[in-house]
């Protein structure tokens, strides 16, 4: 297995568990009655369901966290049983092996990351990895420069999707997705890609910063309505192909624990467990649908992002 790879969790964002439930997944225990203060109930839920023997990534640690909030710090430390609060991001630089950018607002990603990008260190970004064109751009030319980058909603990992694509074969996909499309969006685009493939040509997001309904169009005919609405309850994929069947993606507990087993293998091999290129395309999406819906719903070709 080798020496035990040390992770920073660094940022927590509003609406957002993810340093508590991702650094309990990763170190195998958490402090049951601080957690059940997170003020996420379903990471108990999930967490609580699971055998002890579920718990834990081998090989790794998350040894340091960071959050604006230093308060907000030394309750994701004390819950989920990480060693050291840092009083910046940077302070973990010749401390960890590897860092995951904890918070879901695009627009931070490139200004938290970039230093650790910089310093060669693998680099874990909640998703979106961006919603922005200008930083979009950076993110390319560093995966151009092979720096170890990697960015992915846990719907990539949904068993439930990967079974209907096999037994339906859909040439259409609705989804239901609830928040913002902003930061959830990229679960529904990626929850696509499951079910669709890469080939996405164009958005046109006919919908509200609220309730987003957002069209695309793939380039050997394919179609997808993604939408993401702020008040939704349910989530769902609806795959139309061979027959109709609805999907509603449920095991959040094994989606992350995949997706952060795949990070740790990816700190080890520096081998993309997904080609880059996916990731920038998913980001030319999210940045189309946003610039369709504030020119009215116009359609945005991804060769324009």
């Amino acid at each position: 297995m080798g020496e035990i790879i040390k992770i920073a969790m660094l940022g927590r964002s509003e609406g957002n568990g993810h340093p508590y439930s991702w650094s309990a997944i990763i170190n195998g225990e958490y402090d049951e009655q601080l957690m059940q203060k997170v003020p996420f109930p379903v990471i108990c839920q999930y967490l609580s369901a699971q055998p002890k023997e579920n718990l834990g990534t081998p090989g790794a640690k998350v040894t340091h966290v960071w959050a604006e909030d230093q308060a907000e710090a030394r309750r994701i430390a004390e819950t989920s049983y990480i060693e050291h609060v840092v009083a910046k991001p940077e302070d973990v630089l010749g401390k960890v092996d590897a860092v995951i950018i904890g918070e879901d607002v695009g627009s931070r990603h490139l200004m938290l990351a970039e230093p650790f990008i910089r310093a060669g260190l693998p680099v874990f970004i909640d998703k979106p990895l961006t919603d922005n064109q200008e930083d979009l751009a950076v993110f390319r030319k560093y995966f151009e420069a092979g720096k170890p980058i990697l960015s992915s909603s846990c719907y990539r990992y949904s068993q439930e999707l990967r079974e209907a694509r096999a037994e339906i074969e859909p040439y259409f996909v609705c989804c239901l997705m609830n928040k913002s499309w902003e930061k959830y969006g990229i679960h529904a685009v990626e929850g696509l890609y499951q079910l669709l493939g890469t080939g996405a040509k164009q958005v046109a997001n006919l919908g509200t910063k609220e309730n987003n309904v957002v069209h695309i169009k793939y380039a050997d005919g394919k179609q997808a309505v993604l939408n993401v609405l702020h008040s939704a309850k349910n989530v769902n994929f609806q795959l139309v192909g061979k027959t109709t069947q609805i999907v509603v993606p449920q095991d959040t507990f094994n989606m992350f624990k995949t997706q952060l087993a795949d990070f740790i293998k990816f700190v080890r091999t520096r081998k993309y467990p997904y080609p880059p290129e996916e990731t920038i395309e998913m980001c030319q999406m999210i940045i189309a649908g946003i610039k369709s819906r504030e020119l009215g719903g116009k359609p945005i070709l991804l060769s324009e992002i």
